[in-house]
């Protein structure tokens, strides 16, 4: 592979993949969007009644290795409408209320999409003394109308999705930012995984099972459902994790992790120690740079679901180091991104058909 991996073609899915909304329990238009991309990298697809998407290589094989990432982000639900015409929202996922207020927001109806404010009172009609701070019960968006009759008939009700509507750009010639880099960009990587096994006609000797998992963001529940059906016999995850080197983090709480040093590779209970040990070896045979993470009692991504499903399935996590997490300006180093596909392709050619990762060989 050359210093570089990523195509004109790569990145143009890329952006149209992180422009388009795929909120949790709405993310179909995105996985329509990356099976187009994946197929003809793969020889046949599936999917699930909740939307995971699955391209598989291989598929007759006994033997089953799943890559996976997840394909949902964060958003906000209509909760209430007031007779004044403001809508207040609750939580689809871990969206951060503190950046709420002046954002514009689309929100998703039958009509199609509807624009609106998170409003916040001016600065000069605050009482400095007892300033509020952005709370989920005190931020509201207005939608320009003057009551909730209005609301109504512009096709806006309690239980419509809201997103945000900024879009992929790149910072300093080296830095991807968008919302939904947590975690369109795991789905992003496992597709160019797919593409660089096809087009250096790599033969793998067991099924590869390219997974983009829905509903992550509300608990793994993708994931959950999809091991069931997969029934894999090894997964490796991959998604975003915290960059601590910016202010306001404590790094003896969080370790430390910095984009463009590489992926982070986690210790945790969850992760089978010797695929995790594979896939560092692999690392330091590539000279692939990475750096590690403990993680304690759960990772909190779709590798526990995958780890403790089916009886116990050897697991592993690859982290993307990423800034300003469930923000709209995440922000990770395209060195990184290049790096994570990379160890993913590398470990696949080092895993054997029928490998156990079992401790007591």
């Amino acid at each position: 592979m050359t210093t570089s991996i990523l195509t004109d073609k790569s990145l143009k899915f890329l952006e149209e993949y992180l422009n388009n909304a795929a909120p949790t329990g709405y993310e179909w238009d995105g996985q329509k969007l990356w099976m187009n991309y994946l197929k003809p990298y793969v020889d046949e697809f599936f999917t699930d009644t909740y939307g995971t998407a699955v391209g598989v290589i291989n598929p007759k094989a006994k033997f089953k290795v799943v890559i996976e990432g997840h394909a949902d982000e964060i958003s906000w639900y209509v909760n209430y409408i007031c007779d004044d015409g403001l809508l207040y929202v609750i939580r689809n996922g871990g969206s951060d209320h503190q950046i709420a207020p002046s954002k514009i927001v689309n929100i998703h109806t039958k009509n199609g999409i509807i624009k609106g404010v998170f409003g916040w009172p001016a600065i000069h009609t605050r009482d400095k003394s007892k300033e509020e701070t952005p709370k989920p019960d005190n931020i509201f968006i207005d939608v320009g109308a003057k009551d909730k009759e209005e609301v109504e008939k512009m096709g806006i009700h309690v239980g419509c999705v809201i997103t945000y509507p900024d879009q992929f750009h790149i910072l300093n010639k080296d830095k991807f930012v968008c919302r939904a880099l947590d975690n369109r960009m795991g789905g992003f990587m496992i597709a160019e995984v797919a593409r660089l096994l096809h087009e250096n006609k790599i033969q793998l000797p067991f099924g590869l099972y390219i997974t983009n998992s829905v509903q992550e963001e509300i608990g793994l529940r993708g994931a959950e459902m999809i091991a069931d059906r997969i029934k894999p016999n090894v997964a490796i995850v991959t998604d975003v994790t915290h960059d601590t080197t910016t202010p306001m983090i404590d790094k003896k709480k969080q370790g430390l992790a910095e984009i463009g040093c590489g992926p982070v590779i986690a210790y945790a209970p969850a992760v089978q120690q010797k695929l995790r040990d594979l896939i560092v070896e692999t690392a330091e045979k590539k000279m692939i740079p990475f750096q590690r993470a403990a993680l304690s009692r759960a990772t909190g991504t779709d590798t526990d679901a995958f780890a403790y499903s089916n009886g116990g399935v050897a697991s592993a996590l690859i982290s993307l180091p990423l800034r300003y997490m469930h923000t709209t300006v995440e922000m990770v180093h395209r060195d990184d991104v290049e790096n994570v596909i990379k160890l993913i392709y590398e470990t696949l050619l080092n895993i054997k058909d029928g490998e156990t990762f079992s401790y007591f060989d």
